[in-house]
Protein backbone atom coordinates (compact mmCIF):
# COMPACT_ATOMS: atom_id res chain seq x y z
CA UNK A 1 0.00 0.00 0.00
CA UNK A 2 1.31 3.45 -0.88
CA UNK A 3 2.23 5.67 2.09
CA UNK A 4 2.34 8.93 0.11
CA UNK A 5 6.03 9.39 0.84
CA UNK A 6 8.10 11.98 -1.11
CA UNK A 7 9.87 9.06 -2.76
CA UNK A 8 6.59 8.14 -4.45
CA UNK A 9 6.33 11.62 -6.01
CA UNK A 10 3.68 12.82 -3.57
CA UNK A 11 3.90 15.68 -1.06
CA UNK A 12 3.17 14.66 2.47
CA UNK A 13 0.36 16.33 4.41
CA UNK A 14 0.72 17.04 8.14
CA UNK A 15 -1.40 14.82 10.31
CA UNK A 16 -4.86 16.19 10.90
CA UNK A 17 -4.74 18.67 7.97
CA UNK A 18 -6.99 17.96 4.96
CA UNK A 19 -5.20 17.70 1.64
CA UNK A 20 -5.15 20.98 -0.33
CA UNK A 21 -5.69 23.20 2.74
CA UNK A 22 -3.09 25.84 3.74
CA UNK A 23 -1.70 24.49 6.98
CA UNK A 24 0.57 27.43 7.86
CA UNK A 25 0.61 28.14 11.59
CA UNK A 26 -2.07 30.52 12.79
CA UNK A 27 0.50 32.88 14.25
CA UNK A 28 2.00 33.41 10.78
CA UNK A 29 -1.40 34.32 9.36
CA UNK A 30 -1.96 36.74 12.23
CA UNK A 31 1.48 38.24 11.67
CA UNK A 32 0.76 38.84 7.99
CA UNK A 33 -2.59 40.40 8.85
CA UNK A 34 -0.93 42.63 11.44
CA UNK A 35 1.71 43.79 8.97
CA UNK A 36 -1.00 44.63 6.46
CA UNK A 37 -2.92 46.69 9.02
CA UNK A 38 0.29 48.44 10.10
CA UNK A 39 1.12 49.39 6.52
CA UNK A 40 -2.40 50.75 6.07
CA UNK A 41 -2.08 52.86 9.21
CA UNK A 42 1.35 54.19 8.15
CA UNK A 43 0.07 54.99 4.68
CA UNK A 44 -2.95 56.88 6.00
CA UNK A 45 -1.08 58.58 8.83
CA UNK A 46 2.00 59.75 6.97
CA UNK A 47 1.36 59.67 3.22
CA UNK A 48 -2.21 60.06 1.95
CA UNK A 49 -5.73 60.21 3.30
CA UNK A 50 -9.16 60.17 1.68
CA UNK A 51 -11.84 62.70 2.59
CA UNK A 52 -15.55 62.95 1.83
CA UNK A 53 -16.80 66.52 1.29
CA UNK A 54 -20.30 66.93 2.77
CA UNK A 55 -20.95 70.63 2.19
CA UNK A 56 -21.13 73.14 -0.66
CA UNK A 57 -18.63 75.58 0.89
CA UNK A 58 -16.07 74.89 -1.88
CA UNK A 59 -18.49 74.77 -4.84
CA UNK A 60 -18.14 74.92 -7.77
CA UNK A 61 -14.53 73.68 -7.39
CA UNK A 62 -15.53 70.79 -5.14
CA UNK A 63 -19.19 69.81 -4.89
CA UNK A 64 -21.05 68.11 -2.02
CA UNK A 65 -20.45 64.36 -2.15
CA UNK A 66 -17.05 64.63 -3.83
CA UNK A 67 -14.27 62.44 -2.50
CA UNK A 68 -10.69 63.67 -2.59
CA UNK A 69 -7.22 62.39 -1.80
CA UNK A 70 -4.98 64.54 0.38
CA UNK A 71 -1.20 64.17 0.28
CA UNK A 72 0.62 64.56 3.58
CA UNK A 73 4.17 64.41 2.23
CA UNK A 74 5.67 65.88 -0.90
CA UNK A 75 3.06 68.63 -1.13
CA UNK A 76 5.62 71.34 -0.42
CA UNK A 77 5.08 74.45 1.70
CA UNK A 78 1.62 75.93 2.06
CA UNK A 79 1.15 78.74 -0.46
CA UNK A 80 -1.59 81.17 -1.42
CA UNK A 81 -4.22 79.52 -3.62
CA UNK A 82 -3.55 76.00 -2.31
CA UNK A 83 -6.45 73.70 -1.50
CA UNK A 84 -5.79 72.21 1.93
CA UNK A 85 -7.51 70.19 4.60
CA UNK A 86 -6.92 71.46 8.13
CA UNK A 87 -7.78 70.21 11.58
CA UNK A 88 -9.99 73.08 12.73
CA UNK A 89 -10.88 71.62 16.10
CA UNK A 90 -9.48 74.60 18.00
CA UNK A 91 -9.72 77.39 15.41
CA UNK A 92 -13.02 76.82 13.58
CA UNK A 93 -14.96 74.36 15.74
CA UNK A 94 -14.25 76.09 19.03
CA UNK A 95 -13.11 72.91 20.76
CA UNK A 96 -9.89 71.74 22.31
CA UNK A 97 -7.52 68.86 21.68
CA UNK A 98 -6.30 67.51 24.97
CA UNK A 99 -3.41 65.37 26.08
CA UNK A 100 -1.90 63.17 23.39
CA UNK A 101 -4.27 64.57 20.74
CA UNK A 102 -2.72 68.03 20.71
CA UNK A 103 0.00 69.12 18.31
CA UNK A 104 1.49 67.40 15.29
CA UNK A 105 1.92 64.05 17.03
CA UNK A 106 -1.72 64.13 18.06
CA UNK A 107 -2.82 64.83 14.50
CA UNK A 108 -0.89 61.77 13.31
CA UNK A 109 -2.35 59.58 16.05
CA UNK A 110 -5.83 60.86 15.26
CA UNK A 111 -5.38 59.98 11.59
CA UNK A 112 -4.24 56.50 12.56
CA UNK A 113 -7.23 56.08 14.84
CA UNK A 114 -9.56 57.21 12.05
CA UNK A 115 -8.38 54.19 10.06
CA UNK A 116 -10.47 52.17 12.52
CA UNK A 117 -13.34 54.73 12.55
CA UNK A 118 -12.42 56.00 16.03
CA UNK A 119 -13.81 59.53 16.48
CA UNK A 120 -11.43 61.69 18.50
CA UNK A 121 -13.42 64.87 18.11
CA UNK A 122 -11.39 66.29 15.21
CA UNK A 123 -13.11 68.70 12.87
CA UNK A 124 -11.53 68.73 9.42
CA UNK A 125 -12.14 71.55 6.95
CA UNK A 126 -11.29 71.82 3.26
CA UNK A 127 -10.55 75.43 2.29
CA UNK A 128 -8.37 77.59 0.04
CA UNK A 129 -5.36 79.48 1.38
CA UNK A 130 -5.94 83.22 0.95
CA UNK A 131 -2.95 84.40 2.95
CA UNK A 132 0.23 83.10 4.57
CA UNK A 133 2.47 84.45 7.31
CA UNK A 134 3.40 88.10 6.70
CA UNK A 135 0.53 88.80 4.26
CA UNK A 136 -2.03 91.56 4.64
CA UNK A 137 -5.29 90.18 3.26
CA UNK A 138 -8.07 92.65 2.48
CA UNK A 139 -11.41 92.46 0.76
CA UNK A 140 -14.24 94.80 -0.19
CA UNK A 141 -17.40 93.78 -2.08
CA UNK A 142 -16.77 96.35 -4.80
CA UNK A 143 -13.02 95.76 -5.15
CA UNK A 144 -12.51 92.05 -4.48
CA UNK A 145 -9.73 90.29 -2.65
CA UNK A 146 -6.20 91.69 -2.40
CA UNK A 147 -2.94 90.65 -0.76
CA UNK A 148 -0.48 93.38 0.23
CA UNK A 149 -2.46 95.79 -1.90
CA UNK A 150 -2.32 93.65 -5.06
CA UNK A 151 -5.66 92.45 -6.46
CA UNK A 152 -6.10 88.67 -6.52
CA UNK A 153 -7.81 86.99 -9.45
CA UNK A 154 -10.21 84.31 -8.29
CA UNK A 155 -11.44 82.27 -11.26
CA UNK A 156 -12.86 79.68 -8.86
CA UNK A 157 -15.66 81.98 -7.68
CA UNK A 158 -19.08 81.16 -9.09
CA UNK A 159 -20.43 83.59 -11.66
CA UNK A 160 -22.18 86.45 -9.92
CA UNK A 161 -20.54 85.88 -6.52
CA UNK A 162 -18.48 88.63 -4.90
CA UNK A 163 -15.25 87.94 -3.06
CA UNK A 164 -16.86 89.01 0.23
CA UNK A 165 -20.10 90.43 1.57
CA UNK A 166 -18.48 92.54 4.29
CA UNK A 167 -15.13 94.34 4.05
CA UNK A 168 -12.19 93.16 6.15
CA UNK A 169 -8.44 93.58 6.42
CA UNK A 170 -6.19 91.27 8.42
CA UNK A 171 -2.48 90.71 8.95
CA UNK A 172 -1.49 87.04 8.97
CA UNK A 173 1.12 86.23 11.64
CA UNK A 174 4.11 84.04 10.89
CA UNK A 175 3.37 80.33 11.11
CA UNK A 176 -0.31 80.82 10.29
CA UNK A 177 -2.64 80.89 7.29
CA UNK A 178 -5.92 82.65 6.48
CA UNK A 179 -8.53 80.43 4.79
CA UNK A 180 -11.54 81.12 2.58
CA UNK A 181 -14.07 78.86 0.90
CA UNK A 182 -14.67 79.20 -2.84
CA UNK A 183 -18.42 79.45 -2.26
CA UNK A 184 -18.17 82.67 -0.25
CA UNK A 185 -21.89 83.11 0.51
CA UNK A 186 -22.08 79.60 1.99
CA UNK A 187 -18.62 79.08 3.48
CA UNK A 188 -17.80 79.24 7.18
CA UNK A 189 -14.10 80.09 7.18
CA UNK A 190 -11.55 82.47 8.70
CA UNK A 191 -13.87 85.44 8.15
CA UNK A 192 -16.35 84.02 10.68
CA UNK A 193 -13.72 84.03 13.42
CA UNK A 194 -12.17 87.48 13.00
CA UNK A 195 -13.47 88.45 16.43
CA UNK A 196 -12.34 85.25 18.15
CA UNK A 197 -9.01 84.78 19.93
CA UNK A 198 -6.52 84.20 17.12
CA UNK A 199 -8.64 86.10 14.60
CA UNK A 200 -9.47 83.07 12.46
CA UNK A 201 -5.81 82.34 11.72
CA UNK A 202 -4.98 78.63 11.42
CA UNK A 203 -1.55 77.40 12.56
CA UNK A 204 0.41 75.80 9.72
CA UNK A 205 0.94 72.77 11.96
CA UNK A 206 -2.80 72.11 11.78
CA UNK A 207 -2.64 71.54 8.02
CA UNK A 208 -3.35 67.86 7.38
CA UNK A 209 -2.32 67.99 3.72
CA UNK A 210 -2.81 69.31 0.20
CA UNK A 211 -5.78 68.25 -1.93
CA UNK A 212 -4.20 66.31 -4.79
CA UNK A 213 -6.93 64.40 -6.59
CA UNK A 214 -10.69 63.93 -6.84
CA UNK A 215 -11.58 60.26 -7.31
CA UNK A 216 -15.36 60.51 -7.06
CA UNK A 217 -17.77 61.03 -8.79
CA UNK A 218 -16.52 59.07 -11.77
CA UNK A 219 -17.44 61.75 -14.31
CA UNK A 220 -15.27 64.35 -12.55
CA UNK A 221 -12.16 62.37 -11.65
CA UNK A 222 -8.99 64.42 -11.74
CA UNK A 223 -7.14 67.38 -10.28
CA UNK A 224 -9.75 69.69 -8.67
CA UNK A 225 -7.57 72.80 -9.22
CA UNK A 226 -7.01 75.65 -9.70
Amino acid sequence: MSTGSPQDGHESTPAGAPAGVDSRPLHRLLLELGVGVLLLVILRTLVVQSFHVPSASMAPTIEPGDRVVVTKVGGGPVERGDLVVVDGTETFAGGEREGWWSGGVGASLAAAASTFSVDLGQRDYLKRVAGVGGDTVACAPEDGLSVDGTPVEEPWLAEGDTACDLPFEVSVPDGHIFLLGDNRPRSADSRDHLGDPGGGMVPVEDVIGHVAWRYWPADRIGDPGP
